[in-house]
């Protein structure tokens, strides 16, 4: 009887902590999430955890830039052979935008939410593709640009905006300056992407991603060396993503071809 009494006490009583959900706390909650979604590479897992520090504090821009990431994450590694797939695949990435609006929505000058909605708006726009869905893209670079002016979530986050700043410019130049200009996508520059590529790789230069992009914008700009040049550096990167294995297999295929 007593026992039972304790147990029952018990279970009022973590339910009864605000910032709670058994017995892990808000930051708990979030620290398990980053380590399952960025160690571990378990997404799913991670989303849930960041889904249970939602329910505790469904304004916390820290929560809901990191379920959109989740829900990015998860969606590129979706199939997509049928209908059905890419519904459900694109369902996901709407989840992301959806939740990084809601990340902006509550910390507007940070960073990190403007370069999580970039992220999550790029992704859809790849998805859709990019010259059918113009506003997306022009929303990507107005957030990524905005992002690099304020400059507050730390050199990692700085490298992962001009990354993403750096292959909007490219993907976009995938187009003829005169195909592009009048959906207004004129503005895209392969000489800046390749500067911020560049900046890129600078910030966090052990990460496989960065050399790779800046490896393929100097091959469409006919700059074999310093292609190979990041290519060959790629191999000896360690392994911080869990796209990195086919990064490795995508670098040495390129260097094989040139």
């Amino acid at each position: 009887m007593i026992n039972l009494f304790r147990f029952t006490f018990l279970i009022l009583f973590v339910f009864a902590i605000p910032g709670m959900i058994l017995g892990q706390s808000v930051q708990e909650l979030i620290t398990d999430g980053d380590n399952l979604a960025t160690k571990q590479f378990n997404n799913e897992k991670a989303l849930e955890k960041f889904l249970q520090a939602e329910k505790l504090e469904p304004k916390n821009f820290e929560i809901l830039w990191r379920i959109s990431r989740s829900y990015v994450d998860i969606a590129e590694h979706m199939p997509s052979a049928t209908d059905a797939q890419e519904e459900a695949q694109l369902t996901k990435y709407q989840l992301a935008v959806d939740f990084a609006e809601k990340a902006v929505k509550e910390a507007p000058n940070k960073t990190i939410t403007l370069l999580r909605r970039a992220i999550a708006n790029g992704r859809l726009a790849l998805f859709k593709g990019i010259f059918s869905a113009v506003s997306l893209v022009n929303k990507v670079k107005d957030d990524c640009e905005k992002a690099l002016k304020l400059n507050n979530g730390g050199q990692e986050v700085l490298s992962v905006v001009y990354y993403v700043l750096g292959r909007t410019h490219f993907k976009v130049c995938e187009k003829s300056y005169l195909v592009r200009l009048p959906i207004g996508l004129g503005w895209g520059d392969m000489e800046k992407s390749i500067t911020y590529l560049k900046k890129s790789v600078e910030l966090r230069p052990n990460f496989r991603m960065n050399h790779l992009e800046l490896a393929k914008a100097y091959i469409e700009e006919d700059e074999v060396d310093l292609a190979k040049e990041h290519l060959k550096k790629i191999p000896n990167l360690p392994v911080l993503d869990e796209d990195d294995a086919q990064f490795l297999k995508e670098s040495k295929e390129l260097l094989k071809s040139l």
